[in-house]
């Protein structure tokens, strides 16, 4: 979606505008990201779609990282910030991660995921109907 890591105005308008939702889902990169997302600091190509994102549009995000990136500090205040902006976390979950890790970090089930993205579009389409 982006030609370049900075993210010109004059940019394409984000095929329209016509998404209903968007997703975030990231991987081990999320401890990377997270701060760099609540700081707005969004060099980094393909998250600058957030910062171009209608806010008034539901953005939901999966993060991922291993068990003691998710359980410094500083990411709890980082996920808290990204709540606060209105957007939807779907929560990382516990299990055995590559890294050898045993615990939360692990990014949710696909099932979960979608499941969740059909949860903010039936409630926001019934919402819209009203």
């Amino acid at each position: 979606m982006e030609s370049s890591a900075s993210c010109p105005a004059d940019a394409a308008p984000l095929a329209k505008r016509q998404f209903r939702v968007l997703v975030g889902v990231t991987g081990s990169v999320a401890a990377l990201k997270l701060p760099l997302l609540v700081s707005r600091l969004l060099d980094i190509p393909g998250t600058c779609v957030i910062r171009a994102w209608d806010c008034r549009k539901p953005l939901l995000f999966c993060p991922a990282m291993n068990t003691v990136m998710w359980e410094h500090p500083v990411t709890a205040q980082q996920v808290g910030l990204l709540k606060a902006f209105g957007y939807v976390e779907i929560p990382c979950v516990a299990k055995k991660l590559v890294c050898g890790d045993e615990g939360l970090g692990a990014m949710a089930e696909v099932g979960t995921i979608v499941d969740k993205v059909k949860e903010v579009l039936f409630c926001r389409g019934s919402s819209q109907q009203s």
